[in-house]
């Protein structure tokens, strides 16, 4: 079983912000609470949550995003950022 070690964590993070920008914001703005938010990217992610870094009104703000559970591995980690995608999709339309 493999953790999220900070080599993990900066591989996750480049991959979602480079090719699912869109999901990341998403993240920012259902989960974060941060509705007004334009961008995002993600910070670091580990075994219970992210951190993600948003502009808002041309100012970046950070944020803590929990998990609803502590990570296994990074196999874990990628089904729960599709799940949250999905979930924040539903609560959106």
């Amino acid at each position: 079983m493999s953790e999220i070690n900070t080599e993990v964590s900066s591989r996750i993070c480049t991959h979602m912000n480079d090719d699912h920008s869109d999901a990341v914001l998403v993240y920012a703005q259902t989960f974060g609470g941060l509705k007004e938010a334009q961008a995002a990217q993600m910070q670091s992610i580990d075994t219970t949550g992210m951190d993600i870094t948003a502009r808002v009104n041309g100012e970046n703000v950070s944020i803590r995003i929990n998990f609803d559970h502590v990570l296994k591995d990074s196999e874990d980690a990628h089904h729960t950022l599709i799940a949250m995608v999905k979930q924040a999709r539903v609560k959106t339309n």
